[in-house]
């Protein structure tokens, strides 16, 4: 029985994405938190200025963009992005819907282009979508077994099949493939996904775990070994 988790491997480094809207609600409090809370690590500007300084220090991997912007054009920035680092993704976000500006988007070298108001499990799945394409040998399963992709951004199948995951998803399974086959207890598994363990209601983990099951079961077809041993933790048969 495993009940404690020894000191976690360094973690993948995360998806850097560049954010450019000048909406600054929807910039700040929707997009920047929310696409965090799935590990990426965002990088946040509101018009074209901010975005070159950001290219300056170090170019991010994705460029989520705006077409409106108060000192330019996106469909300029695009262009320009393209030719600078072409090995980045560009996806456009955008309240203009019509083909015109769709095509045009696409281009001038974007990967995708989203019509706001868009859910944001749909902008995450693009986002990894685009993501295949930077790192194609991220997600090679090895056969026979589950493990996470390099990047640590997908659940692999022991078929090959793969899921996405979230930030949370990720510790708890990375903690799990890293005792595969060992019960792992409740408050080691806690102590992997929050600092402050005593604020943390254990009932979250059970909810976490359900959520997950049912998750990859949806997605794989195939269910995730990741069992209740009563009383004590969880086991990942593998």
């Amino acid at each position: 029985m495993t009940n404690s988790i020894p000191e976690a491997r360094a973690p993948a480094r995360p998806l850097r994405l560049a954010l450019l809207d000048d909406d600054e609600l929807l910039r700040d409090r929707i997009l920047a938190p929310r696409l965090r809370q799935f590990g990426f690590e965002v990088t946040a500007t509101g018009s074209a200025a901010e975005l070159h300084d950001v290219v300056r220090r170090g170019a991010p991997d994705i460029f989520l963009l705006d077409i409106g912007l108060p000192d330019g054009d996106g469909f300029e920035v695009a262009r320009s992005l393209r030719t600078a680092v072409p090995r980045a993704g560009i996806i456009m976000l955008s309240g203009r819907g019509d083909n015109v500006d769709r095509v045009r988007g696409l281009f001038e070298g974007a990967d995708a282009y989203l019509t706001k108001p868009v859910e944001l499990d749909v902008l995450v799945a693009t986002l990894y979508s685009v993501a295949r394409r930077l790192e194609p040998a991220a997600l090679t399963a090895p056969a026979g077994r589950w493990t996470l992709s390099p990047d640590e951004w997908f659940l692999l199948s022991p078929s090959g099949a793969r899921v996405m995951l979230s930030k949370s998803e990720r510790l708890l399974l990375d903690a799990m493939l890293q005792h595969a086959n060992e019960v792992v207890s409740r408050e080691a598994l806690i102590a992997v996904l929050t600092e402050d363990v005593h604020a943390f209601d254990p009932h979250r983990l059970d909810s976490m775990v359900h959520r997950l099951r049912r998750k990859v079961l949806a997605a794989l077809g195939e269910p995730l070994p990741l069992n209740a041993a009563h009383g004590t933790g969880y086991v990942l048969e593998a």
